[in-house]
């Protein structure tokens, strides 16, 4: 049987999967590496950490593996980084990451003077920090001798393809959270180069998820002992990606990631653009479209309480005899510990807890981190609901979603059925499926999904409790807005 390999590129690794065809996970391997902070808010990594980690993971993914059998690689990658390269295809500078909160100002400049009505023409979508043209601002002004050096600009899974294929490519999904896509015409936007300075020269060539952008280099097949005729297929932001390993996709599939950050993923088969530009107007990896909220930080708030504060990294224990107090919890968690993207969009946010007491315990901090998170998806969720979508149930993947617990919480505060899917690896999994259709394995996105996605647990809400956190939702709404002020002062 033929086999897939899918790459997910995240933030603080990168894991790596060996598909067959029916969906079996032949084999799985991850690299870590760090991330680096050189100021307060600033968010970097070095490209070649990529490299070197997807050079180690895929020797490690072959090992005792028939070689022969690979056809294709794809990828799901973190979305926004800003990757420069100067014309000998040097890395010019780290990559500025997502949840980089550098770019207040240039922000400020593209929606308040640029405008916001502008920038939804030209793309679909607002300026938020963590994109990609306010980076790109920011390093024209800041780094004048740096930007001038530019001859490449991509993203993260887009330089792994670069490295593997020599293709200078990236795709519509991925493409749509630069902030330089026209998403409605899946075209670059010559306004939005005019604007940040660049020439369209500069951008990679644009492809759907499920095409073929080349094959292995030469050398590159010989130090990992494959075939040069394996393909490389373009992949999918880890959103869009994830969303098709979930089986999300077509008109009005909802998919829930609880990874460092938060999305709540909403596909469609039509453009349709959020007026009140709350939520992300996307491409999606199945030729269609999507809607898609991200809030900055969500397993990675869990993760810090855990790992900083308690000093602990026993989640499960942690969250044991937490269900006794679901719905009942007195104190409030705000995740914004990296600022906020969907819905307030501001940079200058931060984590708080509210409503503590003399009797305050341990467990319903813990609780009310889950339960913070959550109710920041549920903000997502409401946009989406003004936008005049139904989501009537939603899968949920991502590190969290491993959680019973947080499962429990998800369907209660969302007040809909949460399905758990049969494999649960989210964009390495949706990598290897966008394999699969580039190679001919299946003949569209959606055969994909019905021939290998299963559903293998569902989780329904309990009306009480559903309505115990309906009313905790509404004075959770009520805490930011009492607090911007405050967040803005503070340095």
């Amino acid at each position: 049987m033929n086999t897939y390999i899918g790459i997910d590129l995240g933030t603080s690794g990168t894991k790596f999967l060996l598909v067959a065809a029916d969906g079996t996970i032949l084999a799985e391997n991850t690299q870590t590496y760090a991330v680096s902070y050189p100021h307060s808010g600033w968010s970097e990594q070095s490209p070649t950490l990529w490299f070197a980690a997807a050079t180690k993971g895929l020797k490690e993914l072959l090992k005792g593996q028939d070689k022969s059998a690979v056809k294709g690689i794809s990828f799901g990658g973190q979305m926004h980084g800003l990757v420069v390269l100067d014309k000998d295809d040097n890395v010019i500078r780290p990559c500025i990451l997502w949840n980089d909160g550098r770019t207040e100002k240039q922000t400020k400049y593209l929606n308040e003077v640029i405008g916001k009505e502008k920038l939804s023409e030209y793309t679909g979508n607002i300026a938020f920090a963590g994109f990609t043209a306010p980076k790109i601002l920011w390093m024209k002004e800041n780094e004048p001798e740096n930007f001038a050096r530019i001859a490449k600009i991509m993203l993260p899974k887009d330089y792994l393809a670069y490295k593997l294929s020599g293709a200078f490519c990236t795709d519509y999904s991925d493409a749509s959270g630069m902030l330089l896509l026209d998403v409605k015409n899946r075209c670059w936007s010559q306004k939005m180069c005019d604007v940040c300075g660049i020439s369209e020269f500069m951008l990679p060539k644009l492809y759907e998820s499920y095409e073929v952008v080349g094959t292995l280099k030469k050398e590159i097949a010989e130090e990992l002992g494959l075939s040069e005729t394996v393909k490389v297929i373009a992949g999918a932001g880890d959103n869009a990606a994830a969303a098709v390993g979930t089986g999300v996709v077509g008109e009005g599939g909802c998919n829930i990631s609880l990874g460092t950050s938060g999305t709540l993923f909403v596909s469609a088969t039509e453009y349709k653009e959020d007026k009140v530009n709350a939520l992300h107007s996307f491409c999606h990896a199945d030729g269609g479209w999507h809607l898609m909220g991200c809030i900055l930080s969500a397993a990675s708030c869990n993760a810090w309480w855990s790992d900083k504060i308690l000093e602990t990294n026993n989640y499960a224990k942690e969250q044991e005899g937490l269900e006794d107090l679901l719905g009942k919890n007195g104190v409030y968690f705000l995740p914004y510990l990296m600022g906020e993207r969907s819905p307030h969009n501001d940079v200058n946010a931060r984590g708080a807890f509210i409503g503590m007491r003399p009797d305050t315990t341990r467990k319903q901090m813990t609780l009310a981190v889950l339960e913070g998170v959550t109710f920041a998806l549920k903000d997502c969720l409401e946009a989406a609901k003004k936008n005049g979508i139904e989501v009537k149930k939603t899968k949920l993947c991502g590190g969290g979603a491993k959680s019973p617990l947080w499962r429990k919480i998800v369907a209660n505060v969302m007040n809909m059925p949460v399905e758990i899917p049969q494999t649960e690896q989210g964009p390495s999994f949706g990598g290897a499926m966008l394999a699969m259709v580039g190679c001919g394995e299946y003949g569209t996105v959606q055969e994909a999904v019905n021939g290998i996605v299963k559903v293998k647990e569902t989780v329904y809400p309990e009306k009480q409790t559903a309505m115990l956190y309906e009313k905790r939702y509404g004075i959770f709404k009520k805490l930011y807005p009492v607090l911007k002020e405050a967040y803005a002062d503070m340095e």
